[in-house]
C-alpha cells in the first residue's frame, strides 16, 4: 500500500494546495495532508483551524485524512507509516528549496521517497501569502480559494478589524 504525506502550512489553504492535494490521492492508496506546526512562526490560522478547513476542502475525497504535526516531516511520515512525501513546486526558487529538503531527507530516511508534482499552470502564481495579503485589502479573493476559507479569511480580518 502506498501512503503518502503532503505536508505544509495550509495558512490557509488555497486551490494551488487542493490542486496537489487532489492529484496526490490519485497516486496513493491514502494521502495524509500533514498540518505543520511551526512555533517559529506566527500563522494567521491555529493549528485546529487549518485542519478543520482542509477537511473541509476534502471532504469529497475519500483516502485523504488530515492531521496536525511538529517537528521533522520525515519523523512524521514514518509515524504514519508513510513512505511518499510528496511537495508541490510552482517555480524555481520552490525548486531549489524543495530539493535541499528532499536531500536531506534522504540520508535521514532513505526509506521514504519525495515526488514533486508541479502546480497547475493557472495556480502557478499563487501562494498563501498572495492570499493573505489580497485579503488584507478586502479585495476579491473567490479565485483563489475555496468560499468556505474565504469566509474564514474574512471572519479573522474583521475581528482583527474590530481590535484595532
Amino acid at each position: 500500500m502506498k501512503k503518502g504525506i503532503y505536508p505544509g502550512s495550509f495558512d490557509p489553504v488555497t486551490y494551488g494546495h487542493i490542486d496537489v492535494i487532489r492529484r496526490s490521492a490519485a497516486l496513493v492508496d491514502e494521502l495524509i495532508v500533514g498540518v505543520l506546526s511551526n512555533s517559529g512562526k506566527t500563522p494567521m490560522f491555529t493549528v485546529e483551524e487549518r485542519e478543520e478547513m482542509l477537511r473541509e476542502v476534502t471532504k469529497g475525497l475519500p483516502n485523504v485524512t488530515v492531521r496536525s504535526f511538529s517537528g521533522l516531516t520525515v519523523d512524521f511520515a514514518r509515524e504514519m507509516d508513510a513512505n511518499v512525501l510528496i511537495r508541490g513546486l510552482r517555480a524555481i526558487p520552490d525548486f531549489e528549496y524543495e530539493l535541499n529538503m528532499a536531500q536531506t531527507n534522504h540520508i535521514i530516511a532513505p526509506e521514504i521517497e519525495t515526488v514533486f508534482l508541479m502546480t497547475s499552470l493557472k495556480y502557478s502564481y499563487l501562494s498563501s501569502t498572495t492570499v493573505k495579503e489580497v485579503a488584507s485589502y478586502d479585495a476579491d479573493i473567490s479565485t483563489f480559494v475555496p468560499p468556505y476559507v474565504e469566509e474564514k479569511i474574512r471572519k479573522k480580518f474583521s475581528k482583527k478589524e474590530e481590535k484595532e
